[in-house]
């Protein structure tokens, strides 16, 4: 399984960016997915997840301003990110499971459910 991230960058705060995982050596759409993300000096957390039917589990910080979706076509995993605040600034991972779970706040909480993990891409949010 090969994750490989693309669409960072730097932006104004209000500002939006859209990320993109390419997978390849999997499938995207039967399994859960996620988005995590480590600021300087924290942990990893978890940002959005979606499961193998659709469903989606969102960071309180990122609710209503991230939108996580896959496209099957593509085979991708994506991340809408609007209106974006200077601590969402971080490095951001694509993540995969080999797991058909549905998007959960455990699912989100619970980074050992991921076996592939992207090498991540940066996020940079000026105020």
């Amino acid at each position: 399984v090969q994750l490989v991230e693309s669409g960072g960058g730097s932006v104004q705060a209000g500002g939006s960016l859209r990320l993109s995982c390419a997978a390849s050596g999997y499938m995207v759409g039967p399994y859960l997915m996620g988005w995590f993300r480590r600021a300087p000096g924290e942990e990893r957390e978890g940002v959005a997840v979606i499961g193998n039917d659709g469903s989606t589990e969102y960071a309180v910080s990122v609710k209503g301003r991230f939108t996580i979706s896959k496209d099957n076509a593509k085979n991708s995993l994506d991340l809408q990110m609007n209106n974006l605040k200077a601590e969402d600034t971080a490095i951001y991972y694509c993540a995969a499971s080999s797991r058909e779970y549905y998007g959960s706040r455990w699912a989100l909480e619970t980074q050992r459910l991921y076996d592939s993990w992207g090498q991540g891409i940066q996020v940079t949010v000026s105020s």
